[in-house]
C-alpha cells in the first residue's frame, strides 16, 4: 500500500497556508477532520484511495496542526472554512471534489454542496449526519444552563478550556481515542453520576470504559503536535456555531441532489446514527451504510471496515463523480 504521505505547505487565496498531504491520481477526494484531530487522522484511508486510482487530499484544517492559526475567533466559521477548501482546489488546479467528512470535518464536508455546489461533486459524511449547525440556546435547555456540562457550551467563552485541555495532553488522548462502548454502558454510568457530557474538564477522574485504538507511536503523533499547538485553533471551530447558523441556514435544511453516502457508527456517543435519521428527505442520491459497535473515531477505530464502504460506493459511483 502507497505510505502516508508527507505533507506540503500550500499559500491559498483565503491568506492562509495549510499543510497537505496528497497522493494519487484521478478524481479528486478531500478528507476533512475533527477535533480534536488532524489529517494523520486519515493514514489509513488516504492511501487506499491513492490504490484505488483516486487522487486523496488531506489537510490539517484551519487551526490545527502545521496549518496556520489565524488569532481572530470570527476566522474560524464555515465561511472561511468552506474557502479554504475552494482556495485549495484552485491551488490545485482542480474543478471540483468529493468532500469526505468526519466529526466536525463532517459539517464542512455537507456544508460544501450548500456553499459552493459547482466545487462539489460528492459528499461522504463519517459519523457526522446532514443536520442544520447546532444552536447554544437549545443545547442550553439539555444542561439546565450549567454550561459546564456541556463541552460544547463550555468551549464558547475565549480562554477558559484552552489552558486546560493543553495542561496534560498526553492524558487528554489516551482518554479519548478509546474503541465504541456499549451505550447500555454509557447510560448506567450517566444514571449514577447525572448528566455531564464534559469529559474534557475531568479527564483525571474518569476511568476508560473502552480500550485504547492507537498504538504508542500513533498516539504521539496526537500528543507532539497538540503540545506544540494548543487547542485554540481548534476550539474556536465552535466558538462560531451561532454564526453558521445565521449565516447558513441552508445547511442542513436544503436538499442535496449531488451523489451522497453517509457512513455512522452504531456507539458512538456524541453522533448518534439515529441523528441521521431524516437524511433521506433531504438528500435525493443517498446510501447509507452503519459500522456496528464502533465508537466515534471510526476512520481509525475501524479503518478496514470504513475503507471497504468507501471504496465500494466511489468505485460505483466514479463516473458520477468525475
Amino acid at each position: 500500500m502507497t505510505a502516508f504521505p508527507p505533507p506540503r505547505r500550500i499559500d491559498l487565496a483565503t491568506g492562509i497556508a495549510l499543510s497537505v498531504h496528497e497522493a494519487g491520481q484521478g478524481p479528486a477526494v478531500v478528507l476533512c477532520h475533527g477535533f480534536p484531530e488532524l489529517a494523520w487522522s486519515w493514514r489509513h484511508q488516504l492511501p487506499a484511495l491513492a490504490d484505488a486510482s483516486w487522487r486523496a487530499i488531506a489537510p490539517d484544517m484551519r487551526g490545527y496542526g502545521d496549518s496556520d492559526r489565524p488569532e481572530a475567533v470570527e476566522a474560524y466559521d464555515m465561511t472561511h472554512i468552506a474557502a479554504d477548501l475552494v482556495a485549495l482546489l484552485d491551488a490545485l488546479d482542480l474543478e471540483k471534489a468529493v468532500f469526505a467528512g468526519h466529526d466536525w470535518g463532517g459539517f464542512v464536508a455537507w456544508a460544501m454542496p450548500v456553499l459552493h455546489p459547482e466545487r462539489t461533486a460528492g459528499v461522504i459524511g463519517i459519523n457526522t449526519p446532514y443536520v442544520p449547525f447546532p444552536r447554544t440556546d437549545v443545547m442550553r435547555m439539555l444542561t439546565g444552563g450549567d454550561d459546564d456540562k456541556l463541552y460544547i457550551l463550555w468551549f464558547q467563552e475565549p480562554g477558559v478550556a484552552d489552558p486546560v485541555l493543553h495542561r496534560d495532553t498526553r492524558l487528554l488522548f489516551e482518554k479519548l481515542m478509546i474503541a465504541g462502548i456499549d451505550p447500555v454502558q454509557v447510560a448506567s454510568r450517566m444514571a449514577e453520576e447525572g448528566f455531564d457530557m464534559n469529559p474534557f474538564r475531568r479527564l483525571g477522574e474518569l476511568e476508560s470504559l473502552g480500550e485504547p485504538i492507537l498504538p504508542p507511536d500513533e498516539l504521539q503523533v496526537f500528543i507532539d503536535t497538540f503540545e506544540r499547538t494548543g487547542f485554540t485553533g481548534g476550539i474556536n471551530w465552535y466558538r462560531n456555531i451561532d454564526r453558521n447558523n445565521e449565516a447558513h441556514p441552508g445547511v442542513g435544511t436544503q436538499r442535496l441532489e449531488l451523489p451522497c453516502l453517509m457512513v455512522t457508527a452504531e456507539w458512538d456517543p456524541a453522533l448518534n446514527p439515529m441523528l441521521a435519521a431524516n437524511m433521506p428527505n433531504l438528500c435525493g442520491d443517498l446510501e447509507m451504510k452503519m459500522i456496528e459497535k464502533c465508537g466515534h473515531w471510526t476512520q481509525q477505530e475501524r479503518p478496514d471496515e470504513l475503507n471497504a464502504i468507501l471504496l465500494d460506493w466511489l468505485g460505483r459511483r466514479r463516473g458520477d463523480l468525475s
